[in-house]
């Protein structure tokens, strides 16, 4: 092998590499993660935000985040290699191995740590951790014990607004409960219509995330309905507690109404296209809710 073929073949090695770090890290959800936190400061911040901090404050959530999933798919390396939808993931495939996944993982974590420490406070740094664990250590196991996993996995997947505003204020207001609520109902419907969509490929891991006695059925798509319908007062309580204004308060409606809608059919004809409606709305509704209260403010 000549030296040029040598050092092509070494930096596509290099390249595929890097690409397995970067899948570990589930950019997506890592970088919604981000944004629930960003949103949570700007929204405190009044929109007069600190651009350093909030820069590090999405660094710092972005890489705590992909510091949690890693150690999902650490934990879960052997299960996901039954599910279609996680085979393809880089340690099942063997493209990183565990060791190289922890060491990584540990320098993500790490990093992420510092920077939230030296940018906002203690206690944005603690509740950050609490997520990472629940995430990590508690949700994780309990996707094979039963639908409480969905329960417990809603608290971290709802801390990230609140982190956020903890981070401009250093402390733990009842408008930081609001935003909190508000994505932690939003949880449960998103989760069970991924649920209801995955259903095949989770149960041949063993996951127990639909409710009703873990059944695609009209008692799961009534709960599924229920928790949709708590959004809509639920998204009018920032303009009514003074945090934002009418403008939001209309966008919050209209989104619930419908992300509401959505759920009737599924309660209707209980079919994967209603469930896989529901879960598109769902990544719809908190995004353009949440930039709606952010507008609201400037």
């Amino acid at each position: 092998m000549t030296p040029e073929i040598q050092t092509i073949s070494t930096i596509h090695a290099f390249g595929l590499k890097a690409r397995a770090y970067v899948e570990l890290l589930k950019a997506r959800l890592s970088l919604l993660v981000a944004f629930s936190c960003a949103f949570g400061y700007a929204l405190a911040m009044r929109g007069n935000v600190n651009f350093e901090t909030l820069a590090m404050l999405v660094t710092g959530g972005f890489l705590l985040s992909g510091a949690s999933v890693g150690i999902n798919q650490i934990i879960e390396v052997e299960l996901d290699k039954v599910m279609s939808r996680t085979c393809n993931r880089p340690l099942p495939t063997g493209r990183l191995t565990v060791n190289e996944t922890i060491i990584f993982i540990s320098i993500i974590f790490v990093l992420s740590i510092l920077i939230l420490a030296f940018y906002t406070n203690l206690l944005t740094v603690l509740l950050s951790v609490v997520s990472m664990l629940l995430y990590s250590f508690v949700y994780t196991p309990l996707k094979r014990v039963g639908p409480i996993a969905v329960f417990v996995g809603a608290i971290p997947g709802a801390l990230p607004p609140l982190i956020g505003w903890v981070a401009a204020s250093g402390a733990i207001t009842y408008e930081s409960l609001i935003i909190f609520g508000i994505q932690f109902i939003w949880q449960f419907p998103h989760f069970w219509a991924i649920a209801w969509v995955a259903d095949e490929d989770y149960k041949k891991a063993g996951f127990k995330l639909l409710p009703s006695g873990g059944g695609k059925d009209l008692n799961t798509a009534i709960q599924i309905m229920i928790y949709t319908l708590f959004l809509i007062p639920l998204g009018l309580l920032p303009a009514t507690f003074g945090i934002t204004g009418l403008y939001s308060a209309i966008v919050a409606t209209v989104c619930g109404v419908a992300f509401l809608a959505q759920t009737f059919s599924l309660m209707k004809t209980g079919s994967r296209q209603s469930a896989l409606r529901i879960m598109f709305g769902s990544f719809l509704y908190l995004p353009i809710v949440q930039i709606a209260y952010l507008m609201d403010i400037l």
